[in-house]
C-alpha cells in the first residue's frame, strides 16, 4: 500500500482521522479480487524473480506505466464488450457537476461515462505500452524490447482462475517485421515455464492470416469475427459443437466442411499447414503458412519442438488488433484455461499517432501460473519459511549481546530476526515454531558472560553451547 494511504508527511506516520461511523459487518474485499499471505508472497515473489531473469537474459528492458490512464487512451481499443469491462474513475470533486442534464435523463450511461469519467484503471499492458511508445519514440532504441510486470483490472464475472484484479507480465519487441522476434518469443516461453516446473504445457501458434485467408476462400470474410467466435469454442464443445454453432447462426454446409478440415490438420505441424495451403489458396492462408513454417524450423534449431510447440489453426484470439502470429499457452489437465497469450500487431501505435510500427509481444498470466503450479504441489519446498535464525529476548542485561550476534548473522547473509520482547520462553519458542524457523539463538546471562551463544535446532530439538563463530557453519549450512 503506498505512503500516501497512511498519510506520510516529513518522514511522520500517523493515522487517518476516522469522520465515519464503523461498520458492523464483517470486512470483506471486493469478489474477484484477493488478499496475499507471506506464504502466498513469497511463491508470487519467486514466480517474478523466475520471469524477471527470462527476460533479461533475453534483453528485454523493464519500464512501468500509471495504474491510470486517460478514458480516451483505453476505450475503442478491445472492442465493444472490452470497453464494458474498463474500470472508470470518477472526476475529483463534484463529479456530477459536469454532467449534463440531457444525459441523465436520457439514461445514456455510455455518454455519462465519459461526462463524469475522465481516467480509468489500465486494462493491459499492451495499449498503454503502444502509448508509452508513442511519447517516448524519441528516447528508446529501435527495434524496442520491453518488459513489464504490473497490475491490471478488468470487470470480468469472477470465477475459477478469472479475477478482476490481476498481474500480468508482458514482454514485447516493437520496430520489427522479422521472424526472429516471434522466436524470440515463442522460445522466451518455453524456457520461462520449464524453469517455473510449469508440467506438461502447450505453446499453441497459429496465424491471423490464415483465418483471414480461409474466411475469404469461404465466402465469409464479411462475417470473420463471427466464424472464428466459434471456432475458437472448439476445446469447450468439440468440432461437432462447432459445426451445429455455425449452422444456426447461418453459415452453409460448405463453411462448415471447410471449417472440419481447418481442424483435421491441428495435429500435423508442418505437414498440417502446407495441408491447409493447398486446400485454401488464398494469397494470405500462402502468407501466414510460410511464416509459421518458417518459424517452426527455427524453433527446432533452438530445441523448441513438439509436443511443447502446436500448430492451432482454430486459435483465434485477439482479432481486433492482432495481424499475424498468435498465441496462447495452456497445461494439460490445468485447472485453468490459458495462462499465456499474445500475437503480432503491425499498427498498434497507429492509434496513438504514430503509424507503421509493427510489434509482437506476449503476457505471462502470473495469478493462472501459481493456480497451476499451486494445483501440481510444483512450487519449491521452502519457499514462505522467510527467516533462517530467531534470537530469544532474554531481558534487556543481553540485549547488547544479542543484538550483536543478530548483527554478525545479517552480515553473513542470514536472515536474522530478534524477538521484540522479553516474554516467557513457551511464547518465544512458539513464535520460532510458527515463523518455521530453522534455527534458534539464546544467549542468556550464562552464556553473556562464558561468551557463548545456545543454538537450538528446531528441527531435532538438539542444542549447543558455543561461540557463535564456531557455530556460524551450520548456520550457513
Amino acid at each position: 500500500m503506498g505512503a500516501s494511504s497512511f498519510g506520510i508527511w516529513s518522514g511522520v506516520k500517523h493515522r487517518p482521522a476516522c469522520n465515519f461511523t464503523p461498520s458492523m459487518s464483517k470486512p470483506s474485499i471486493p469478489k474477484g479480487t484477493r488478499d496475499f499471505t507471506p506464504q502466498v508472497m513469497a511463491r508470487r515473489q519467486w514466480i517474478f524473480s523466475i520471469l524477471r531473469s527470462a527476460f533479461e537474459r533475453r534483453g528485454f528492458q523493464p519500464i512501468e506505466t500509471p495504474a491510470m490512464e486517460a478514458l480516451t487512451t483505453l476505450t475503442g481499443k478491445y472492442g465493444e464488450e472490452g470497453d464494458q469491462l474498463i474500470f472508470k474513475i470518477l472526476n475529483n470533486g463534484d463529479f456530477l457537476g459536469k454532467a449534463k442534464e440531457e444525459t441523465l435523463e436520457a439514461r445514456d450511461s455510455k455518454a455519462l461515462g465519459f461526462q463524469i469519467s475522465k481516467k480509468a484503471l489500465r486494462y493491459d499492458l499492451t495499449v498503454p505500452f503502444a502509448r508509452f511508445v508513442t511519447m517516448h519514440r524519441n528516447e528508446i532504441p529501435m527495434p524496442f524490447k520491453r518488459y513489464q510486470m504490473q497490475t491490471v483490472w478488468r470487470g470480468d464475472r469472477p470465477g475459477k482462475g478469472r479475477y478482476q484484479e490481476f498481474v500480468q507480465c508482458d514482454a514485447d519487441i516493437i520496430g520489427s517485421t522479422g521472424v526472429l522476434c516471434e522466436l524470440e518469443l515463442v522460445c522466451l516461453f518455453h524456457e520461462a515455464l520449464s524453469a517455473l516446473n510449469v508440467p506438461q504445457f502447450r505453446i499453441l501458434v497459429n496465424d491471423r492470416r490464415i483465418l483471414s485467408g480461409m474466411a475469404e476462400h469461404l465466402g465469409v470474410f464479411d462475417r470473420l469475427t463471427e466464424w472464428t467466435v466459434a471456432i475458437d469454442k472448439a476445446d469447450k464443445i468439440g468440432l461437432d459443437g462447432v459445426c451445429k454453432e455455425l449452422g444456426e447462426r447461418g453459415f452453409d454446409e460448405a463453411v462448415q466442411a471447410g471449417t472440419r478440415a481447418l481442424f483435421a490438420e491441428r495435429a500435423a505441424g508442418i505437414e498440417g499447414m502446407r495441408a491447409l495451403a493447398e486446400q485454401f489458396p488464398a494469397t494470405a492462408v500462402q502468407e501466414g503458412v510460410e511464416a509459421l513454417a518458417h518459424l517452426w524450423e527455427l524453433a527446432a534449431a533452438e530445441g523448441v519442438s513438439a509436443p511443447e510447440l502446436v500448430f492451432a489453426p482454430g486459435l483465434a484470439r485477439g482479432l481486433d488488433y492482432y495481424t499475424g502470429a498468435i498465441f496462447e499457452v495452456q497445461v494439460v489437465d490445468g485447472p485453468v484455461g490459458s495462462i499465456c497469450g499474445g500475437g503480432r500487431y503491425d499498427d498498434l501505435t497507429g492509434i496513438f499517432g504514430m503509424p507503421g510500427v509493427s510489434g509482437v509481444g506476449i503476457s505471462f498470466g502470473a495469478d493462472r501460473i501459481y493456480d497451476v503450479l499451486d494445483h501440481f504441489g510444483a512450487f519449491p519446498a521452502g519457499l514462505g519459511v522467510g527467516l533462517d535464525v530467531l534470537l530469544l529476548h532474554m531481558g534487556d542485561e543481553t540485549l547488547p549481546a544479542v543484538l550483536s550476534a543478530a548483527a554478525r548473522c545479517r552480515k553473513e547473509g542470514l536472515r536474522t530476526e530478534v524477538y521484540p520482547d522479553p516474554a516467557k520462553l513457551k511464547r518465544q519458542f512458539k513464535y520460532a515454531d510458527d515463523r518455521k524457523v530453522p534455527f534458534v539463538i539464546v544467549i542468556g546471562s550464562d552464556e553473556d558472560a562464558a561468551g557463548h551463544v545456545t543454538l537450538r535446532d528446531m528441527s531435532s530439538g538438539a542444542q549447543e553451547s558455543a561461540p557463535l563463530d564456531a557455530l556460524m557453519g551450520r548456520l550457513i549450512g
